[in-house]
Formats: structure tokens, C-alpha cells, sequence
């Protein structure tokens, strides 16, 4: 089986099945091994931030290096146990069906009236405090989720797993993953986790660039707002704090025709950040599954060309 075949058949499994909450996941393996490693990596390196570093290298390339043994240990028992190991790993990467999933929980506890219910649901996939937002303030949540995991949970690791296969799939899902353990400014770890934030940026600078404009293509091909998508885009992409997640939340707002961003609360304390795209239509319930629809073709269209590319290239170069 190609490594093509083997993208297109993870991203099958995903569609179909998820993320059951009964299956061991990878994620938390790595999870678990950074926590572990966290304090004897600040005993034995002096520098916080190198050890950060250190940190990052062994929990990446540990679970680069468990991949590439377990493909190539299966591959001695048979070709197709190989396939099979690489098509789960990549699955495990990819999160489009759990997106889905989550979101559209929120959407229908906010079409059944349930504030309260929404707040607690959204809560599960947001960081900010929830227990106050209107059913506004919880479409926005939902929606601004959806849009900045459609390049962490969704593209990004498909395009490392289009350009190094399983093994690039999981040491990104390893780099994403100790940003989410310790890429925080934090007193605790702004030092120690440098590395892992810092790297998370580098992994995510291309997948972002390719993905937002091609929202505004998905925009097109279902109707909604593919110009103002392109336009908040260039306007709005680059006022988030990170240097990616802002520029697919602004090709959404810009296609749903809402404006994003604004007042936050965390742990009671106010965070005001810039707000991305414009008013044009107030925020409702209906716009979190008309995110998802967007990051389903979105997706689509992301394989569609990076597995055109890689053909491309494998042509001329062989």
C-alpha cells in the first residue's frame, strides 16, 4: 500500500469512527511521558530553557522513533501489518470526526435551550471561563475552537504525514501536543516552555498558510463568502497572539460573515483581544455546524492538493 493509500484510508477511519473515548490514544502517552520528564529534565540541566529543549527533543523523538520501530517490526512479520500500523498511526493524528463531535454537542444543547447545558460542553473544548456567556458568547467559542483546530487537529498533521509519513504525522501530533503541556506564559513555564511553543509555531507556519486561503475556496464551493473570507484574512489574519491560529479564524469569520475575538474571561480575570472579522451577521447556534462544513471541505481540499503535489513531485523525481 502507498503512502497515499494509506493517508486517504486514516482519514476514512477517522470520518467513520473518531476518537472512541475507549481507545488508548497516543496523544496521551506523550502527554504522560512529558510530565514525566519535566522534573528531572529542570534537576539535571541548569537552564530552564534548555532544559525545555532537552524536553522537547527526547518526548518528539521518542515517539518519531517508536513509529518508525513499529512499522518496521511489522513490516518483518508481513507488508500489510506495516500498512496497517501506518494507516492507525496516521489516524491517530487527525481529529476532524472529534471536532465535529464536540462542537456540534454545543450546538445541540443551544438549539434545545439548554444554556447551562452549552456553557458546560463548550467548556470541555475552550479554555476560557464559560459558567457567564450568553448563547452568543457560546457559538462564539464553539466557533473559534473549530477554527483554529482546523490546522492543528486537521491539516497539520495531514501535511506531515503527506511529506514524512507516520513518522512525521506523530512527531507532529508530539510537537502539538507539549505545547499543550507547557506552551503557556506562565511564570512556571516561560522558560521551560519555549521550546515547545516555539516549535509548535514552526510546525504549524506552512499548514496555516496553505490552509486559510483554500477556506475561502471551501466558502465558494458551499455557498457562503469566499471574498470577504480572503479579505478578513488579509486584514485580520495576523492581529491573534499566535502567529497561526489567527489566520484560519479570520478565513472563517470572514466566510460565516461574524466577527470573532473580543473579551474573554480566564479564571475570572479579563482578557480583551482584537476582534477578527466583521459584524456583518450577529453570531447564532447555526454557525458552529456552518464551521464544520468549512473545515470538512477545507480538509477535502487540503488532501486533495497535497496528495496532487506529492504525485507531482514523485513523477519527476522518479
Amino acid at each position: 500500500m502507498t503512502l497515499t493509500w494509506q493517508i486517504l484510508a486514516a482519514v476514512a477511519l477517522d470520518l467513520l469512527v473518531g476518537d472512541p473515548r475507549w481507545l488508548p490514544h497516543p496523544v496521551r502517552g506523550i502527554g504522560w511521558l512529558a510530565q514525566r520528564l519535566e522534573q528531572p529534565m529542570r534537576r539535571l540541566v541548569p537552564s530552564e530553557r534548555a532544559a525545555g529543549v532537552v524536553t522537547v527533543l527526547l518526548v518528539a523523538g521518542t515517539a518519531g522513533t517508536a513509529v518508525w520501530a513499529a512499522i518496521r517490526l511489522a513490516g518483518l512479520i508481513h507488508p500489510l501489518a506495516a500498512d496497517i500500523v501506518g494507516v492507525a498511526v496516521i489516524y491517530t493524528t487527525v481529529a476532524a470526526r472529534d471536532l465535529v463531535r464536540h462542537s456540534m454537542s454545543v450546538f445541540r444543547a443551544l438549539v434545545a435551550g439548554d444554556l447551562g447545558e452549552a456553557r458546560r460542553r463548550v467548556a470541555r473544548i475552550v479554555g476560557r471561563d464559560t459558567a457567564q456567556l450568553d448563547e452568543a458568547g457560546v457559538a462564539r467559542a464553539a466557533v473559534e475552537c473549530v477554527a483554529e483546530s482546523t490546522v492543528d487537529g486537521v491539516t497539520a498533521p495531514l501535511f506531515f504525514a503527506i511529506v514524512a509519513g507516520p513518522v512525521g504525522a506523530m512527531a507532529y501530533r508530539a510537537v502539538n501536543t507539549l505545547d499543550s503541556t507547557f506552551g503557556y506564559k506562565t511564570e512556571r513555564y516561560l522558560r521551560f516552555g519555549w521550546a515547545s511553543a516555539r516549535l509548535d509555531d514552526l510546525a504549524n507556519y506552512l499548514p496555516a498558510r496553505i490552509t486559510a486561503p483554500l477556506i475561502g475556496v471551501a466558502a465558494a464551493i458551499l455557498g457562503r463568502r469566499p471574498v470577504q473570507s480572503w479579505r478578513i484574512l488579509r486584514r485580520d489574519g495576523r492581529k491573534h497572539e499566535s502567529p497561526n491560529s489567527g489566520l484560519s479564524e479570520a478565513a472563517i469569520a470572514g466566510a460565516l460573515g461574524v466577527q470573532l475575538g473580543g473579551l474573554n474571561y480566564y479564571e475570572g480575570e479579563p482578557l480583551e483581544k482584537p476582534t477578527i472579522g466583521d459584524a456583518t451577521v450577529p453570531l447564532a447556534p447555526a454557525h458552529i455546524p456552518a464551521a464544520n462544513a468549512l473545515m470538512f471541505a477545507t480538509l477535502a481540499l487540503f488532501l486533495a492538493l497535497g496528495l496532487a503535489v506529492r504525485l507531482g513531485l514523485m513523477c519527476l523525481l522518479f
